[in-house]
């Protein structure tokens, strides 16, 4: 997270299947809506009230984006965490237009109503732990393994560490 990032924690329900894409680069993308409707209680009336519903246009990327396709589904009760971010454009009659969205960093199935089966994900293209020295030894320090110059984890510079733009 950058300075100036408005860190936000969504719950709400997904109005869709989450959409997987790949960039040109061949980085993951998964595009969804979230609908979070706050409820408040009437005491007047002894009942609960839905207010505005507010509906956010989330992004997740890489991993995040492949597990939440893989896991999330149409009405599901989530918990997202990410950024809020500010979209602008201009229609073609010229009129300027903005709207927010998220940028998911992290997601998950809400426990409050449901239960959840969780299974690891193997990780794939991550660099081998690196080799640690041990104190007790006699035989000297074990130099640590460190990525090809020119790589971020293991992954070539441009490669699917670095964001598509």
């Amino acid at each position: 997270m950058s300075v100036g990032d408005t860190p936000i924690t969504v719950v709400g329900n997904l109005t869709d299947d989450p959409e997987l894409r790949f960039t040109a680069q061949g980085v993951a993308m998964a595009r969804f809506t979230l609908a979070s409707t706050p409820r408040t209680y009437d005491k007047t009336t002894g009942q609960w009230r839905d207010g505005t519903a507010m509906f956010l246009r989330a992004t997740a990327w890489r991993e995040v984006a492949e597990h939440a396709a893989d896991s999330l589904t149409k009405g599901m009760r989530v918990v997202a965490t990410g950024r809020l971010v500010q979209h602008n454009w201009q229609t073609p009659e010229g009129e300027t237009r903005s709207m927010l969205g998220l940028d998911i960093d992290d997601i998950g199935p809400s426990l409050k109503f449901a239960t959840a089966k969780v299974t690891k994900a193997q990780r794939t293209g991550a660099p081998a732990p690196a080799a640690q020295a041990d104190p007790w030894s006699t035989a000297g320090p074990t130099a640590p393994a460190t990525p090809a110059p020119g790589t971020w984890g293991g992954a070539p510079a441009g490669g699917p560490e670095e964001p598509p733009f």
